[in-house]
This record gives structure tokens, C-alpha cells and sequence, in this order.
């Protein structure tokens, strides 16, 4: 297996059945300053990603968790417990050079944003509501200078061009890297507003994602859970909490 085929097999974005997974193919794990970063070595072999570009974080502290991922696989290697190494991989094959773009889909989830939509009933889902929302709502308006426009039901509400274009400014401060994270993180947890709050110290990751199943969180209190949505949840939160894993690690 050449070595860009390798480190392709990590990059892959889903797990796949035990058997088809490809096997460890390496022993020792190490990193190395490469000038602009911090490579992950194979056997001393560099990585790439499934693009073929060189695999270099932009520091030491992302590329060692990196590394205990390659560590820590087993007889085989499982792309499913490797987030922060599929999330490199975005960044350098997909985000680099494309921010705009990546900015502009983060804008995209704010304009229909999570927390904007409030129920009407029953009370004990109102009042979860806002309580976990409006102190956000607030923070944003405060701290950010941006005023979110609310709406009772599923009907859509056009947020106001300025406070949209107030969020870009702020996303536009961020490097690409800490932008994928803010990406996957707006993704999963249907809040750009979350997301940054995330970010920028407000909430940590775990009250971030406890607001953004405020709704699935009652629907469960009221008839219970089934084992398959279970697992595709706990899936959803691995990749969450590598994306705010990922922007704590930047700042290390």
C-alpha cells in the first residue's frame, strides 16, 4: 500500500463493516516540526491526506492528539474514532483557500438559526427553551452586536441582513482551521449562534450541545429513546466534541 493510500484509508468520512476496514499498517507514531507546523510520521513515513497533500497541523499540542489517534488504533484502522484526524483532512483538502465559502454556509445555518425557532407548547418545552436559548440570544446582542429576530412554530423568519452580516465579520477573524471546526459544530448542532458561543468562551461544548437538543431531549422525557437514534446521536456528539477539541487545542 503506497503511503498516500494509507493515510487516505484515515481520511474516510464513515465507518465501515470490521472486516473491510484496512489493517494497522504501521507500529510507531511520531510528530515532527516541518517548518509551517507540525507533521505525524508513520514508521517515520509522513502522512498525507486523501487529497495528497502533506498532513502538517498548525501546532504541536493538534498534532499529538492527532497522533494518539493513530496510536491508539488497533489491529485495524477505523476512520470512525478518528475525528480529529477526518477533520484535519477537511481542512486541508477542503477549507484552505476556501473560506468564503465555508463562511458563507455557517451564514446560511444562522439565517434559519436553532435557537431563533420556539414552540408553542406544551409549557415544560417553552420554558427549557428559554431557558437554555435567550441567554444566548442575549450574549449575541450584547457581545456581538447582533439582534436575532424569534419566531414561534416552524415558519421561517428572514433574520435582519445586518445581523447576518455582523456574524461574517466575526467568522472572518478566524483561522481556517478553527473555522472547520465552527462548520462541523454549526452542522450538528443546527446553531451558528452555538457554535461560536462555543468559541468564543460563552458556553463550553457540553452546555452548547445539552441547548441544541433541548427538543429531542423532551421528545426522549415524554416516549423514550430507541437504540438505533441512541447510537446516531452518540456519533453526532464524538464529532461535536472533536470540533471544540480541535479550537481548545488551537489556542494551546
Amino acid at each position: 500500500m503506497k503511503e498516500a493510500d494509507r493515510s487516505a484509508s484515515a481520511g474516510s468520512g464513515s465507518a465501515k463493516p470490521e472486516p473491510s476496514l484496512p489493517k494497522r499498517f504501521y507500529n510507531d507514531v511520531t510528530i515532527k516540526d516541518e517548518g509551517g507546523g507540525v507533521g505525524v510520521l508513520l514508521d517515520g513515513r509522513p502522512v498525507r491526506t486523501p487529497g495528497k497533500a502533506p498532513f502538517v497541523a498548525p501546532n504541536k499540542a493538534l498534532a499529538e492528539a492527532i497522533g494518539e489517534e493513530w496510536r491508539g488504533q488497533g489491529a485495524r484502522v477505523d476512520p470512525a474514532t478518528m475525528p480529529l484526524t477526518r477533520l484535519a483532512n477537511s481542512v486541508i483538502d477542503g477549507v484552505k483557500g476556501h473560506e468564503e465559502a465555508v463562511i458563507g454556509d455557517i451564514l446560511n445555518h444562522a439565517g434559519s438559526d436553532l435557537i431563533c425557532y420556539r414552540a408553542e407548547g406544551p409549557k415544560g418545552l417553552v420554558t427549557l427553551q428559554t431557558k437554555h436559548w435567550d441567554p444566548i440570544v442575549a450574549w449575541a446582542k450584547r457581545d456581538l452586536g447582533v439582534s436575532m429576530r424569534l419566531a414561534e412554530g416552524v415558519m421561517h423568519v428572514a433574520q435582519a441582513p445586518v445581523a447576518l452580516d455582523a456574524i461574517g465579520k466575526r467568522l472572518a477573524g478566524f483561522d481556517p482551521w478553527s473555522l472547520a471546526a465552527l462548520h462541523v459544530m454549526t452542522g450538528l448542532s443546527g446553531s451558528a449562534l452555538l457554535a461560536l458561543a462555543v468559541a468564543l468562551g460563552r458556553l463550553s461544548p457540553e452546555e452548547a450541545w445539552a441547548a441544541a437538543h433541548v427538543d429531542e431531549d423532551w421528545q426522549i422525557s415524554q416516549w423514550g429513546e430507541d437504540e438505533e437514534a441512541r447510537q446516531r446521536r452518540e456519533n453526532r456528539r464524538r464529532d461535536f466534541a472533536a470540533a471544540a477539541r480541535m479550537l481548545e487545542l488551537l489556542r494551546a
